[in-house]
């Protein structure tokens, strides 16, 4: 009798073994409909572009026929981590992920691998995890080189004597990107604040003296006010201020209007990601530029990658040099940026759809 007892248990856990076990590969399915289930990790909802790339990114897979596990993490790592551990737990068959630090996932991304569960780096290249299987984002090195020439242009660098007062902004050090950014546009400036054209009047130049943590407007806004205190309350004027993105540029224009700047003295300023409020500041010539990364090629990207991923093809990739995360080289797709500017902005981000007339009033 014992041994028919026995002999039932086992064959209860092989059972259960069988129908708990699969799930976590590429191979596998979690869904009850039989549809792929990918889980979206994006940072926050407090920035415009994490709403858009996480509202466009789910669209786009749940018409590729997946079913979509999206969740925001509101800038909080441990709850980034939660989300992703119950992604994974939940039976998704792949990862995106857009970081909030990229060097504390390793954890918990180590449990994907071990899972065979691959994960796609969204946008921010996720460090020091060698269960990183894809990177995909626009050229953040091209972002910042733009952002620079559009300086020389703004300015004629290569005609006029100068010296131009610049200040340097750049984003949150926590984030991979931010180094790709002010690194091209520092690589295009250089040149001339070495020969003398440009000036950074408060001497603050390396990535740690410019950073902003999170991206935080507020924290833009700070600096931006303190910088004038000490080095522009006196009639000095501020020709150029470079910004990594427009959380921080809309925090540098607070202060500059708060300090009596108009449209018709603003220093040039640019920024990235064509937040609505930074083009109405476009528009009303207080912001310069921002560039324009539109989440719908990527998210198309992402979906072509996760396709490619599920089928057991070959995942579509454009670099396989640039970006090392500390555990070797990430197979990468680069899309291409491009600035708007009042001059090409309806064409951009009207014409193409990405924008209404009404957002922008």
């Amino acid at each position: 009798m014992k041994k028919k007892i026995l002999s039932l248990l086992v064959c209860m856990v092989v059972v259960t073994s069988l129908l708990t076990g699969c799930g976590k590969g590429t191979s596998s399915s979690s869904s009850k409909d039989g549809a792929k289930k990918i889980g979206v990790a994006m940072p926050t909802k407090d920035l415009q572009r994490w709403n858009q790339d996480g509202a466009n990114m789910k669209a786009s897979l749940e018409e590729a026929g997946y079913n979509v596990d999206l969740q925001y993490a509101n800038n909080d790592i441990a709850t980034q981590v939660s989300q992703i551990e119950n992604m994974i737990t939940g039976g998704c068959d792949v990862l995106v992920v857009a970081s909030i630090d990229g060097g504390s996932l390793g954890t918990v991304l180590a449990n994907a691998k071990s899972q065979n569960i691959p994960v796609i780096a969204y946008d921010r290249l996720i460090m020091d995890s060698d269960a990183v299987s894809y990177y995909a984002t626009f050229d953040n090195y091209m972002v910042g080189t733009i952002q620079g020439q559009y300086i020389v242009e703004q300015l004629d660098l290569d005609n006029q004597a100068g010296p131009f007062n610049i200040e340097l902004f750049t984003g949150s050090p926590d984030d991979n990107n931010a180094r790709f950014f002010f690194g091209g546009a520092m690589d295009v400036l250089n040149p001339y604040i070495e020969s003398g054209k440009l000036n950074v009047v408060s001497g603050q130049k390396k990535f740690e003296e410019v950073a902003t943590l999170n991206w935080s407007t507020e924290e833009a806004q700070k600096r931006m006010e303190n910088l004038i205190t000490a080095y522009y309350a006196n009639g000095t004027k501020l020709d150029v201020v470079l910004s990594s993105n427009d959380s921080c540029a809309i925090g540098i224009t607070n202060a500059l209007v708060n300090a009596g700047y108009t449209s018709e003295n603003f220093p040039v300023l640019t920024g990235q990601d064509c937040d609505i409020t930074s083009v109405k500041n476009i528009l009303a010539g207080t912001q310069s530029m921002s560039i324009f990364k539109d989440t719908r090629t990527l998210a198309a990207k992402v979906v072509e990658m996760v396709g490619a991923i599920v089928k057991g093809e070959e995942v579509p990739v454009n670099d396989k040099e640039t970006y090392d995360n500390g555990t070797g080289i990430i197979p990468t797709f680069l899309c291409e940026p491009v600035f708007a500017d009042a001059s090409n902005y309806k064409e951009l981000l009207i014409d193409s759809g990405y924008y209404t007339e009404d957002q922008l009033k």
